[in-house]
């Protein structure tokens, strides 16, 4: 492992009664980044938060927060979640007619922009924005629900994108999420990966920095 692990849990599992006392604890637990799915019940089947909620949690944290769109469409509404303190909006080729213009957008407004790949989608759709994206996001369950089922398939596309990030030169991360434990984490990392994005592995237990230690043992 060359590259730096970063490990971003994501808020959707955490305890939406204590989000800020949770925000905190994983801070402290040694997570890098706090992960924050945004759902509309439209482009995937359920609702989660906007971005009312990523403006209270910021106070309650220093670290980036990597806000990943599930909303369609999505360009109304990347000025408001700028606003409210996200670092990187990512957000998917199927939410808007339009994504180049819509990564132009997330950097005019001084974020960090990444791309969201879906199970179904390939890798192809990055060829013309490369020069646009800090993060590819390779979803490896299909959106909408914590706790699914790591999809295997997806390993070789981790890889596929490796390369084409390799090829750019350029410093832009490669992120997972879905099914992401102490056993398929080495997997992503090994096809590539720098960013680890876990739910019910970090808030599901009940120590939470024993369980990111655990994911970045395994993936070393």
């Amino acid at each position: 492992m060359t590259r730096p692990l970063i490990i971003a849990p994501s808020l959707l599992a955490a305890d939406f009664a204590r989000l800020g006392e949770e925000v905190a604890a994983i801070e402290a637990a040694g997570a890098d980044w706090l992960h924050l799915d945004i759902m509309d019940g439209h482009f995937v089947p359920n609702i989660s938060f906007g971005p009312a909620v990523v403006k209270a949690l910021r106070k309650h944290s220093r670290m980036p927060f990597d806000v990943h769109l599930m909303i369609a469409p999505a360009d109304p509404y990347l000025a408001a979640f700028a606003e409210a303190g996200a670092d990187l909006i990512s957000l998917h080729p199927e939410a808007g007619p339009h994504l180049h213009r819509s990564l132009q957008t997330i950097r005019a407004l001084g974020k960090k922009a990444g791309v969201v790949l879906n199970p179904g989608t390939p890798a192809s759709v990055l060829a013309n924005v490369m020069d646009l994206v800090d993060l590819v996001l390779v979803m490896t369950v299909n959106p909408g629900f914590g706790g699914q089922s790591f999809i295997h398939s997806q390993l070789p596309k981790i890889a596929e994108i490796r390369r084409m990030i390799d090829a750019t030169g350029r410093q832009i991360h490669l992120q997972i999420d879905g099914g992401v434990t102490d056993v398929t984490a080495p997997l992503c990392v090994q096809a590539g990966a720098d960013v680890l994005v876990a739910g019910t592995a970090v808030f599901g237990k009940p120590d939470y920095a024993g369980a990111i230690t655990a994911i970045r043992k395994a993936a070393a």
